[in-house]
């Protein structure tokens, strides 16, 4: 039996991609634990943190992938891009170079995660307006040139964190509901260990080797 905390509708995976440094980790505690830690260090490999929020009157819990920035874990996290339905690419909007390797991240989410994958470009650490080194516009007609939301957020000052969150699960459970069945293809809560991530296109459950509709749980 699950605990009240640990009931939901929705499961979701997003990662947090980009350069290392740009403030993913930040991006992550600040929502998930509502934390910023001016002494965080390079994430290595991989963590993920989850918290719920309340879309359209339903449970989203959202599964927060954070995969580290360095070359050299490129090979480890490339592996978690699997089941992910969401991403967010974030650059230093005081660090041009972050954003020019946007497009190097862009590639490497088509190369590994599903087609169907909502991504959202996040310009982080706002706060530093007097060290800009990328524009507002500049980056908000990338986005547009290559279909994808955008934001600028800062974990620091929690400028948009909560928003950019909130907008790219919301995205994805509009996506789900527009596919699911007549029923809604609502499951019963479960914890994370217990439940299949859903998926926007049909996926192989890898347990069984049977496939999964959308928005169906696993048991």
């Amino acid at each position: 039996m699950t605990s009240k905390e640990e009931e939901y509708d929705f499961l979701f995976k997003v990662v947090l991609i980009g350069d290392s440094g740009v403030g993913k980790s930040n991006l992550l505690s600040r929502f998930t634990r509502n934390e910023f830690n001016l002494e965080s260090k390079s994430t290595i490999g991989v963590e993920f943190a989850t918290r719920s929020i309340k879309v359209d009157g339903k449970v989203v819990k959202a599964q927060i992938w954070d995969t580290a920035g360095q070359e050299r874990y490129r090979a480890i996290t490339s592996a978690y891009y699997r089941g992910a339905v969401g991403a967010l690419v974030v650059y230093d909007i005081a660090k041009h170079m972050t954003y020019e390797n946007v497009e190097r991240w862009l590639k490497e989410l088509k190369d590994h995660a599903d087609t169907n994958i909502v991504i959202m470009l996040a310009g982080n650490k706002c706060d530093l307006r007097h060290l800009r080194a990328v524009s507002t516009e500049e980056a908000k007609k990338f986005a547009e040139q290559h279909s994808l939301s955008f934001i600028e957020t800062s974990a620091l000052d929690s400028t948009n964190v909560e928003a950019a969150f909130q907008n790219i699960l919301t995205e994805i459970y509009n996506i789900v509901i527009q596919k699911a069945p007549a029923d809604g293809g609502q499951g019963g809560g479960g914890s994370v260990s217990e439940t299949k991530v859903i998926k926007i296109d049909d996926q192989k459950d890898e347990k069984s080797g049977s496939k999964m509709k959308c928005c169906q749980k696993g048991n």
